[in-house]
C-alpha cells in the first residue's frame, strides 16, 4: 500500500511540475492544485497508513491491542487542504484578473506597462 501511494504521489509531484512549466496560467493553477494534493498524500504516507482504532481509551477501559492511528497526520493534512483552498482560490481571482486585464493567459504574451 505504501508503494502504491508512493507512486501516486510521485505522479502527482511530475504532473503538477509538468503543468506549472506550461506557457499558460490556467495550467499553472492546475499544477498548484495538484501540487497540493501530492502534498497531502506525502504526509498521509509519512504518518504511516495503519488501519488502527482512534487513539481514545474510555476511562477504566483496557489498553489498545492494536497499534492507534496518528492524528497529527490527519491534523496537518486538514490543515494543508484549507491552506491550498485558500491559495488555490486567491490563484484563481488573481487568473481571472490578470485575464480580463490583459486579455490573454498565456505567460509570454504578458508585459509590463511600464509608464
Amino acid at each position: 500500500m505504501t508503494l502504491l501511494l508512493a507512486i501516486v504521489v510521485g505522479a502527482l509531484y511530475a504532473s503538477g511540475l509538468f503543468l506549472m512549466l506550461r506557457r499558460s496560467i490556467v495550467k499553472l493553477a492546475f499544477g498548484l492544485v495538484l501540487l497540493g494534493h501530492g502534498t497531502n498524500l506525502l504526509i498521509l504516507t509519512a504518518g504511516g497508513v495503519v488501519r488502527g482504532r482512534p487513539p481514545l481509551i474510555p476511562k477504566g477501559g483496557a489498553p489498545l491491542d492494536a497499534p492507534p492511528a496518528d492524528p497529527v497526520a490527519q491534523a496537518l493534512i486538514l490543515t494543508a487542504i484549507v491552506i491550498s483552498f485558500a491559495v488555490v482560490a486567491f490563484a484563481i481571482v488573481l487568473l481571472h484578473r490578470v485575464h480580463r486585464t490583459m486579455g490573454s493567459d498565456d505567460i509570454d504574451s504578458l508585459e509590463s506597462t511600464r509608464p
